[in-house]
């Protein structure tokens, strides 16, 4: 994972991301929120709490089966979208080409 600068776009900082010592690769769609990087793991249906001081896997959510089979079409793709609604302390995600977006509940995460 690479950091930039905000103004300069130059590369400030670099950190392996892992869990149990296994690098995790296809890491897509990063939204830092409360002090970790949550990122979603392209072409799975999960998405990695990272520590980005260490690059440490501290967390997993799984988000198998969120699409029900009425919802899966041939345009369905991969689980690429994460956004937190840091007002409301909440997290959604989505799908490419996915008919819905989901909360996902707090309780869950923490």
């Amino acid at each position: 994972m690479h950091f930039l600068g905000p103004e300069t776009f130059e590369e400030i900082n670099q950190i392996e991301v892992f869990a149990n010592n296994i690098p995790i690769i296809r890491i897509n769609e990063l939204e830092y929120i409360q002090g970790e990087i949550y990122a979603n793991i392209w072409q799975t249906e999960r998405i990695a709490r990272i520590d980005p001081l260490t690059g440490k896997v501290i967390g997993w959510i799984g988000l198998k089966g969120l699409l029900s089979p009425e919802d899966n079409s041939e345009t369905v793709d991969v689980l690429n979208g994460i956004v937190y609604d840091a007002k409301n302390d909440r997290l959604f995600v989505i799908g490419k080409f996915w008919p819905k977006f989901f909360e996902i509940e707090s309780s869950l995460l923490f």
